[in-house]
């Protein structure tokens, strides 16, 4: 019988976003009662040289323990070329990774994964492993909509991760790291909804009747997409969704479910509500507040209007973010 899961704890927790849409040299300072807020400007050691923007997103996580760390790449962004070049800039060292998490099955998320195992392998260490939320990571997803044909949008390529010593591990339930636990397959429990995105070849696993599934893509529904988590000791929960296709409300909720932790210290991440209708968005922001979290930063695909509501609705919790900005948490 397996023991039951239990949450790492750790004393801090560093999120540095390494690939994301924009990069602003003048980001002002700012500063946050609940979190450390670092931004980066001119790269004083290579001032030739620049950080970049894509869409996508990366994130490089780092937290402590009793003096020892963990180091985590969490997804990929859209191309090798600019997470190469941001972690290069950024002076991330990839022999002090422990593991690479990707959050679910979009080229925005894993598209740099395979430029960059290839860049950085023999300086990476032996065993390293990349964790994924499930087979359905390495489906093939499909781009269209109703006035155009669908588009192959690719597929991650496990075999060749694995011919370059990079083993992937599947967290259908819920994963402890050295530091951060993944919540496995994330239960929808609350009004939101998979909203318009990519579609897949239908298989048993999609639940659509025969006479939808033939002939036909069919709407991705995301059963791989996971969140990445850590308890911080004394904070509470920090919850990253990176993408939020089933729901950062679910996500969340699946990250206490699973931790056995109810305060919500900080949820980051892309929040998917670019394409959201407004009264979605003010249903979002009314069951987050009811969370209380202390600290949200909302990235990637999150969408202009959910941002502009929860400066109005949650200035105090609301933090900005940058390419190449560290948030810390924890002391």
């Amino acid at each position: 019988m397996n023991a039951p899961f239990k949450a790492p704890v750790v004393d801090s927790l560093s999120v540095r976003v390494v690939v994301d849409s924009v990069f602003d040299q003048f980001m002002p300072k700012a500063a946050h009662a609940m979190c450390t807020i670092e931004h980066v400007g001119r790269i004083r050691h290579n001032l030739n040289s620049t950080l970049a923007g894509e869409w996508g997103l990366s994130l490089h996580l780092e937290s402590r323990t009793d003096g020892a760390t963990g180091q985590y790449l969490l997804d990929f962004g859209y191309t090798p070329e600019i997470l190469i070049r941001n972690f290069t800039l950024l002076g991330i060292e990839p022999e002090r990774l422990n593991g690479l998490i990707v959050s679910h099955g979009h080229r925005d998320h894993y598209g740099g994964l395979a430029g960059f195992v290839a860049h950085y392998r023999e300086r990476m260490r032996d065993d390293i492993r990349l964790f994924a939320g499930g087979q359905e990571t390495f489906r093939e997803k499909w781009v269209g909509s109703r006035d155009e044909e669908p588009t192959s949008w690719g597929t991650l390529d496990r075999d060749g991760l694995h011919a370059a010593g990079v083993e992937t591990v599947c967290c259908e339930a819920a994963h402890a790291l050295d530091g951060p636990f993944t919540t496995g397959n994330i239960a929808r429990g609350s009004f939101e909804q998979v909203l318009p995105n990519t579609l897949v070849e239908p298989n048993a696993a999609d639940h659509f009747t025969e006479a939808e599934r033939r002939g036909r893509l069919v709407p991705d529904r995301h059963p791989d997409e996971h969140a990445t988590c850590y308890v911080v000791k004394g904070r509470g929960l920090v919850v990253i969704s990176s993408c939020s296709h089933c729901g950062v409300l679910n996500a969340i909720r699946q990250a206490m479910a699973v931790s056995g932790v109810n305060k919500l210290h900080a949820v980051l991440g892309g929040f998917h509500l670019g394409v959201a209708a407004p009264d979605y968005i003010e249903h979002t922001i009314a069951e987050l507040k009811a969370m209380a979290p202390d600290v949200v930063i909302p990235m990637h695909c999150t969408g202009r209007a959910f941002i502009a509501k929860m400066s109005a609705e949650m200035p105090k919790q609301l933090v900005d973010w940058n390419t190449g900005s560290r948030f810390t948490f924890g002391v």
